[in-house]
């Protein structure tokens, strides 16, 4: 799935994405200062671990002198996964260096977030409470 900066601070649209079996979510963003750099951060973790799939959060890095409002940019990359014993200990696939042009390579094992969803120690698919509250789409048909 792909969701652009802003929309990953909301929890529906990515939980709507992963009931249509999304593994891997995709977050391109632009952020000027680190305070806005660490919220889109913070809610791309989130996302992966309610979600149980990999986040990779992509920003822009440079300098734009000739752009109105970019003229300053904060970034850093990296790719997120859920938070359990057979993903790293900090949730971290791969992160760039803060505010450098780069490529950022991961091993992603998508057979790991279906063993998650069966086995893992906190099942947060699984435990979700369908009894008490529904996320649907109400807008155009996706897909």
């Amino acid at each position: 799935g792909i969701l652009i900066c802003y929309d990953v601070e909301f929890p529906e649209l990515p939980r709507i994405l992963a009931e249509q079996g999304m593994k891997m979510l995709f977050v391109p963003y632009w952020t000027d200062t680190k305070n806005a750099y660490e919220r889109v951060r913070r809610c791309a973790q989130a996302r992966a671990i309610e979600n149980e799939c990999y986040v990779v959060i992509t920003g822009s890095v440079g300098n734009l002198p000739n752009v109105e409002n970019m003229d300053i940019q904060y970034s850093q990359s990296a790719v997120f996964t859920p938070s359990d014993y057979a993903f790293p200990h900090d949730a971290i696939a791969a992160e760039a260096t803060p505010n450098t042009e780069m490529a950022l390579i991961a091993d992603l094992d998508l057979d790991k977030l279906v063993e998650l969803r069966r086995n893992g120690s906190v099942r947060n698919w699984r435990d979700r409470r369908l009894d008490l509250y529904r996320v649907q789409w109400t807008g155009l048909k996706v897909g």
